[in-house]
C-alpha cells in the first residue's frame, strides 16, 4: 500500500508539472519549419526553432525589463488564437513584382499572474522560408505607457554553427565594417554584432537573424553574453539605459529567422517585405526607380571643356547630357569639393553649421534652371542633403524641392538607429511621398522591408562600399563576396557601383578623383544584378564609360525585378543571381579571390529560345582587369551554363527571348 501511495503521489506530481508547462507550436505551411514557445510557469518563456527536424535555436529566452520591473517570470498563457494567411501584394521597388507568401500564425497572450497583471501578446508567424515573432502591447487597464530598459529576447543557436558576422564598436555607427567567419562559440563576449548575421549548420542549412518592420522602436543588434546570444537595442540619445518610450497600444518589430536549405534561398526570400504593412502611399504613379549619376565619386570630372567644374549650370548640364544620351534616369547634385550645393558656413558635408540652409542654393547655382533643363532632357534631379539641416526645415524644403521639380534625395550622415532616428526616417519617407520625392538613405542603418509600405524608399547604405576606394585599399571582392550573405539579406543596398578604372590589386593606388577599383570589369557588371538596389549608381565620369566594353550592359540593366532566383552560391566564395524583368532575364555572378569555374542549369528560363549575351573575364584579366570577352549563344530552359571567373572576377548575362 505504501508503494502504491508513493507511486500515485509521483504520478500526480508529474501531472502537475506537465500541467504547469504550456507549449505552443507553429509550423510552416510546408511543414519543414517549426517554432515552439514554452511557458514553465516559473522562469522566462523560451522558444525553439527547427528546420526539417534539425534544431536551429534552442531554449532562447523571451521577456522585457521595464522601468516598472521585469516582464517574463512566472507568466501564464491566455487563450491562443491561430490562423492561416497569405500575404499577397505587389512591389513597385523590389526583387519580385508580385509576392504570394502563405504562413501560419499563433497569437499567444502572455499574462502576469501577480500585480500589476500586465499583458503582452506574442505573435508567431511561420513561412516556408523563415520564422518570425513580435510582441504586441494591447490597450489594458492599469498600464498606459512604458519605458523599456531592455528587450530580453535571445537567439541561442543549437550546437555550434559557423557564423558570418560583423562586429561594431558602438550603436552610433555608419555600419561600414568587415565580415568574418567563425564558430558561434568563438564569438567575442560583449561585442555588438550587426544584423543580419548568417548561421550555417551541418548539411548546408542556413539561418540569418535580422528584423522586419522597424517602426517607432529601436534597432536591434546581437551580443554574446555568458554564452547566450542576446538581442541589444540601440539606446535613446544622451544616455544608455532607456531604449524605447511608448504609449499603448504598441508593438515591436518582427524578430526574424530567415531559413533555407542553402544560403541562396535566403537571398531570394521576400519574408521581410511580407512582414511589413501594405503600401501607405495612395498615388504611386510618380514612383519610378532607375539609375543615377553620382559625380562626387569621380571628383566631378569635366575634361576637355571650356568651363570650370563646380556648383554651376554648365557642370550639371555636362552630366545631364551624359545621362540623357545613356538612358540614365537621374542626375545627382551634391555640391562641389567640400561645399554642399546649399548655403553652409562650415564647408563640410558631415558637420553642418547651425545656420546651414537647404532652401538656399549657393550663389553660383540656379537650381530651377538646372531642374528645368534636366526635365527637358528627360532626366530627373536627385539632391544630396545632410539630414540635420533637411529635418530642421523639412516642410519648407520639400515644398521648394517639389516646386523646383526635384525627383528625390540622398539623405546622409544619420549614423543612428535609436527610436528617435527611426521615427525621423519614417517621417522623412512619409513627407517625401506627399511631395512626390524618392529617398536614398546614406550613412544609415540596415533596411527592414519598409519599401513595401513606403515604395519611395529606393535604397540604403548601411555597409562599407565603393565610396571607400577614394581613400582606402580595403574594399573590393573580399568584402563584396560577404555582402550577399549578410547585409543584402536585409534589403536594398547603396554600393556606389560603376567604377570602370580597374587595376590589379598589387598596382592599386588611392586616388580621390577618378578613383581606381580592384576586381574585374565583369565583377562590376555582375554586381548590378547580384545587389538589390532600386537606384543603381553609375558613379564614374562619362569619359570612363563611353566606348568602353560592358557599358551597354550597365545602360540596359534594370533596377527592379519581377522574379529573383539564385542558381548557384557558396558562402564566402561566389554567388550567382538571376532576375527577371518582363520577358528578359539578367544574370550576375561575382567571385571571391580564387579563380574558379562554376556550372549550373538555366532552369529559371521560360519556354522557347533565348539569345544570351554573355560577358566573362578575359584570360588576361589578371594583368588588365578591364578586359572582357563577349559572346552570344542560343539557350533554352535547362541548358548547362559554365562560367570561368578570374580571381576577383565575375560574369554577366542578358537573356532575351526570341520569336519562334
Amino acid at each position: 500500500m505504501k508503494k502504491l501511495i508513493t507511486l500515485c503521489a509521483a504520478v500526480l506530481a508529474m501531472c502537475g508539472a506537465v500541467h504547469a508547462q504550456k507549449t505552443a507550436t507553429v509550423k510552416s505551411p510546408g511543414g519543414r519549419i517549426r517554432m515552439t514557445v514554452r511557458l514553465t510557469g516559473e522562469d522566462f518563456p523560451t522558444y525553439d526553432i527547427s528546420y526539417g527536424g534539425m534544431p536551429l535555436i534552442e531554449g532562447a529566452r523571451l521577456g522585457f525589463e521595464f522601468d516598472s520591473g521585469t516582464f517574463g517570470r512566472g507568466l501564464r498563457a491566455g487563450r491562443i488564437v491561430r490562423r492561416r494567411g497569405v500575404e499577397r501584394y505587389d512591389l513597385l521597388a523590389g526583387k519580385s513584382s508580385h509576392v504570394e507568401d502563405p504562413y501560419n500564425e499563433a497569437r499567444i497572450p502572455l499574462l502576469e499572474r501577480e500585480a500589476p497583471h500586465r499583458r503582452v501578446d506574442l505573435v508567431v508567424r511561420v513561412f516556408d522560408d523563415g520564422a518570425a515573432f513580435r510582441y504586441e502591447f494591447p490597450e489594458q487597464e492599469g498600464w498606459k505607457s512604458y519605458v523599456m530598459y531592455d528587450e530580453l529576447t535571445a537567439f541561442d543557436p543549437a550546437g555550434d554553427p559557423e557564423v558570418l558576422s560583423m562586429y561594431l564598436d558602438s550603436y552610433t555607427t555608419s555600419h561600414e565594417g568587415f565580415y568574418a567567419q567563425r564558430p558561434c562559440s568563438a564569438l567575442d563576449e560583449g561585442k555588438l554584432i550587426e544584423m543580419p548575421a548568417l548561421f550555417r549548420y551541418d548539411g548546408g542549412v542556413c539561418m540569418a537573424l535580422t528584423e522586419a518592420a522597424v517602426r517607432d522602436y529601436a534597432g536591434m543588434y546581437l551580443m554574446r553574453e555568458e554564452g547566450a546570444l542576446r538581442g541589444k537595442l540601440s539606446p535613446l540619445p544622451g544616455q544608455q539605459r532607456e531604449k524605447v518610450r511608448a504609449e499603448l497600444p504598441h508593438r515591436t518589430p518582427w524578430r526574424v529567422a530567415m531559413i533555407g536549405p542553402d544560403a541562396g534561398t535566403l537571398i531570394a526570400s521576400n519574408i521581410l517585405t511580407s512582414l511589413n504593412d501594405p503600401c501607405a502611399v495612395a498615388d504611386t504613379s510618380w514612383i519610378r526607380p532607375g539609375k543615377t549619376t553620382f559625380s562626387w565619386w569621380n571628383g566631378c570630372a569635366v575634361p576637355d571643356t571650356t568651363f570650370l567644374a563646380g556648383s554651376n549650370f554648365m557642370t550639371n548640364k555636362y552630366y545631364i547630357d551624359f545621362a540623357a544620351r545613356s538612358g540614365i534616369e537621374y542626375h545627382s547634385i551634391y555640391g562641389y569639393a567640400e561645399q554642399p550645393w546649399y548655403t553652409d558656413g562650415n564647408m563640410s558635408f558631415e558637420f553642418p553649421s547651425p545656420t546651414a540652409d537647404v532652401t538656399r542654393p549657393v550663389k553660383s547655382l540656379d537650381m530651377q534652371a538646372v531642374c528645368d533643363y534636366a526635365a527637358s532632357q528627360g532626366v530627373g534631379i536627385h539632391l544630396w542633403v545632410n539630414w540635420k539641416p533637411l529635418y530642421a526645415r523639412i516642410d519648407e524644403a520639400f515644398d521648394l524641392f517639389e516646386r523646383w521639380g526635384v525627383r528625390g534625395m540622398m539623405v546622409d550622415f544619420m549614423d543612428r538607429d535609436d527610436q528617435e532616428m527611426i521615427r525621423i526616417q519614417e517621417e522623412i519617407l512619409r513627407k517625401a511621398a506627399e511631395h512626390k520625392l524618392f529617398v536614398q538613405f546614406h550613412g544609415s542603418s540596415k533596411p527592414s522591408g519598409l519599401n513595401r509600405t513606403y515604395p519611395n524608399e529606393f535604397t540604403r547604405e548601411g555597409t562599407r562600399n565603393y565610396e571607400c576606394y577614394k581613400w582606402s585599399k580595403d574594399v573590393g571582392p573580399r568584402l563584396d563576396i560577404s555582402i550577399p550573405f549578410t547585409r543584402l539579406l536585409a534589403g536594398a543596398t547603396d554600393y556606389h557601383l560603376g567604377g570602370f578604372r580597374a587595376v590589379p590589386e598589387d598596382r592599386f593606388r588611392i586616388r580621390y578623383s577618378n578613383p581606381w577599383v580592384t576586381g574585374t570589369r565583369c565583377h562590376m557588371l555582375g554586381m548590378y544584378v547580384v545587389l538589390e538596389s532600386y537606384l543603381g549608381m553609375v558613379c564614374d565620369a562619362p569619359a570612363a564609360y563611353e566606348g568602353q566594353a560592358g557599358f551597354e550592359f550597365v545602360r540596359a540593366v534594370p533596377t527592379v525585378w519581377d522574379r529573383t532566383v539564385v542558381p548557384a552560391a557558396a558562402v564566402g566564395e561566389y554567388v550567382c543571381v538571376a532576375r527577371r524583368s518582363g520577358a528578359a532575364w539578367w544574370l550576375g555572378a561575382i567571385n571571391g579571390c580564387e579563380e574558379r569555374e562554376i556550372a549550373f542549369d538555366a532552369d529559371f528560363l521560360g519556354e522557347g529560345v533565348y539569345r544570351a549575351e554573355i560577358y566573362t573575364d578575359d584570360p588576361d584579366a589578371a594583368d588588365d582587369p578591364n578586359r572582357l570577352l563577349k559572346r552570344t549563344e542560343t539557350l533554352r530552359r535547362g541548358d548547362r551554363i559554365v562560367l570561368r571567373m578570374a580571381a576577383g572576377g565575375g560574369a554577366a548575362i542578358r537573356f532575351v527571348p526570341q520569336e519562334n
